[in-house]
């Protein structure tokens, strides 16, 4: 959908400043939630060539959207994987600086940077223990 060659990073984690999480719940037979996060300028680039659309000057809604979808569908595909009587919520998007993402009861089941020409961005998977 990007166009970009997304490659593994390591166990390399950045928690930086002006940053955003979008996040999707799963839930059914398999609890938990996938994250994605990158920085602001980031997600304004992967708005930008996810709609074909000149680069925004700012974090906006429309930003947000592109962002929650792109969970949703890491999400969408983690639930084809798993079982397909999991249930995904709608994303939802948090963005600012010094902020933590908590999903009572569960634990970090996996955190993964990935490299792209357009930066590093993260995907965290929790999962209900």
């Amino acid at each position: 959908m990007l166009g970009l060659v997304v490659k593994p990073r390591g166990p390399e984690w950045h928690s930086g400043d002006e940053r955003l999480t979008a996040a999707v719940h799963l839930s059914g037979d398999w609890n938990g939630a996938v994250l994605v996060e990158c920085d602001q300028h980031q997600a304004c680039r992967l708005a930008s060539r996810f709609l074909s659309t000149d680069l925004p000057d700012t974090v906006d809604d429309v930003v947000r959207d592109v962002l929650g979808e792109l969970a949703n569908m890491i999400g969408g595909n983690m639930k084809c994987t798993l079982m397909q009587s999991i249930q995904l919520s709608m994303p939802s998007v948090v963005e600012g600086t010094n902020y933590r993402i908590r999903v009572c009861g569960a634990g970090t089941r996996e955190m993964l940077a990935f490299d792209c020409a357009e930066g590093v961005f993260w995907v965290t998977v929790l999962s209900n223990r």
